[in-house]
């Protein structure tokens, strides 16, 4: 039985984001279930906005070509959305754009989410901790060919709801982000 391999990211740009805090605490319960986790800040490879036209003239842009080749080598997403105007960050929704893309007729069609297992999760300062964005995110990822696990975490009052380190202070919130990075591990090593 081989190791899960998961790949995590916040959808956030944000330095000190509610988000990246929350999919650290997420990593850590992967991690816990035995699970290999890469940590990626979207921060760290930007892109401009699609345009098919420097697509046809330039090709994949380098850091599209970066993020392809780190989603091909995962079989899991642990994803964590703020919600902008009821739905996922532009640049979210712009990288998964960019490297849906395939680089040439041989490459099989959305090769980097094909075939996926996801678990998402949002955190937000508002009541519904950020859950309007992770309706659009389920049904886009969905919608790609990855399978998105039922369950999903919604951190409401995010603004209040870390310690200083980061850590989640309330325990049930903690315990079931925990939970829900532990069940894509397992549903990861019982497919693959």
């Amino acid at each position: 039985m081989a190791q899960a391999k998961i790949l995590a990211f916040a959808g956030s740009l944000r330095k000190d984001s509610f988000n990246k805090k929350l999919v650290r605490v997420a990593v850590e319960g992967a991690k816990s279930a035995g699970a290999a986790v890469t940590l990626i800040d979207l921060k760290d490879f930007p892109l401009p906005v699609y345009d098919g036209d420097i697509e046809t003239a330039e090709g994949l842009p380098v850091n599209a070509k970066k993020l392809k080749d780190i989603f091909l080598q995962h079989q899991g997403l642990l994803i964590a959305s703020p919600e902008y105007n009821s739905s996922i960050p532009g640049g979210l929704k712009n990288m998964i754009d960019w490297i849906s893309r395939a680089e040439s007729k041989d490459e099989p069609s959305l090769a980097c989410f094909s075939k996926k297992v996801a678990a998402i999760m949002s955190a937000s300062p508002g009541g519904l901790g950020g859950l309007r964005a992770l309706v659009p995110l389920r049904a886009m990822l969905g919608n790609i060919g990855v399978l998105v696990l039922p369950g999903q975490i919604a951190v409401s009052r995010a603004d209040g709801a870390f310690d200083e380190q980061g850590a989640l202070k309330d325990a049930k919130q903690d315990a079931a982000v925990r939970k829900l990075a532990a069940e894509l591990t397992q549903t990861l090593t019982k497919l693959f």
